[in-house]
């Protein structure tokens, strides 16, 4: 029998899910959005393109919660996306009210989903989503550091004029200005990004413009569209997550997920290495950090409690 992912929020993200997911044939899937004609629209659409990519899956769209029931994947996309100007803060006392809303439609139809969190500001959402829902703590998890790990990445591959494939690294912490870029763990071609710093092959200030160019990586974007945010990219991450779950990959993965004193961190949301398998989380990966990179890490954990703590005054039942 197919796996079934559900898709919360029928928008761009949302429908290039669902497109992604189609063309690697990963499971059926039915796009949830309160907007049920964009829900079912996309669903059909991406369906009649499968005898050209000969995929074959079951695609749905609905408005209504007992149609995702025994979903193995949930990805939540809904929320209202970031607008030119508005800060992922902004977004906080619109989204919470919707992913509140969503935490109690999943808790009813699919108890035993590996939960994927999209939707802005992502640590403090994520972490909402699971005291909203009571889900258990490893199959509740946001996405981002693989978006802004994918970013570093691209960024570095055009300056040093190198495929993306050859390159390795990651980046820690919350998602957004506070994120943390591992440059100890950065290598180009299997070199230390510290070496090639070294070698005049990229200087410092070129490096520390590309680090600040991927924390503002989702707002470049929204000042080039107007209208909307990242779409793309944050659907490839989401999938990647998916995949590693449902075909038990067990890939080590940058990933929101609630630290329970790994990294000297407790009762907390951030982005650290994790492994994903058919169990959710099924292992925290700790790596040594330079004591700039711990220095950098603890300032990003303060970032994201200040916002959980402006949560919490939005919403009392957070606290």
């Amino acid at each position: 029998m197919k796996k079934k992912i559900t898709l919360i929020g029928a928008g761009q993200i949302g429908g290039t899910l669902a497109h992604l997911i189609a063309l690697k044939d990963l499971a059926d899937v039915v796009l949830f959005d309160v907007a049920a004609g964009i829900a079912k629209g996309k669903a059909l659409d991406i369906a009649q393109s499968s005898p050209v990519n000969g995929f074959n899956i079951n695609l749905s769209g609905t408005d209504n919660y007992e149609d995702t029931k025994n979903s193995d994947v949930i990805i939540i996309t809904a929320g209202v996306p970031r607008k030119a100007g508005m800060t992922r803060d902004d977004l906080l006392g619109i989204n919470l009210k919707i992913i509140k809303q969503v935490a109690e439609g999943i808790k009813k139809t699919s108890p035993n989903a590996f939960v994927i969190c999209i939707t802005n500001p992502l640590d403090v959402i994520v972490m909402a989503l699971q005291k909203y829902s009571g889900l258990p703590k490893n199959k509740v998890v946001g996405m981002a550091g693989i978006l802004d790990s994918s970013r570093f990445i691209y960024f570095l591959s055009q300056e040093l004029k190198v495929s993306t494939t050859k390159i390795k690294s990651f980046v820690l912490g919350g998602h957004g200005d506070s994120m943390v870029a591992m440059l100890g763990a950065t290598e180009i071609e299997g070199k230390k990004i510290t070496e090639l710093v070294k070698e005049g092959k990229i200087s410092k200030e070129k490096l520390d413009q590309i680090i600040d160019r991927t924390k503002k990586g989702g707002a470049e974007i929204v000042k080039y569209l107007e209208k909307g945010s990242a779409f793309y990219a944050p659907a490839s991450s989401g999938v990647e997550m998916a995949e590693s779950y449902l075909k038990d990959l067990k890939k080590q993965l940058p990933c929101a997920v609630y630290l329970n004193g790994e990294y000297s961190t407790k009762d907390i949301y951030a982005g650290v290495p994790v492994i994903i398998g058919s169990g959710g989380v099924e292992k925290i990966v700790e790596i040594e950090l330079s004591s700039e990179e711990r220095k950098n890490f603890e300032k990003s954990i303060e970032a994201v409690k200040d916002l959980f703590n402006a949560a919490k005054n939005i919403d009392k039942s957070l606290s």
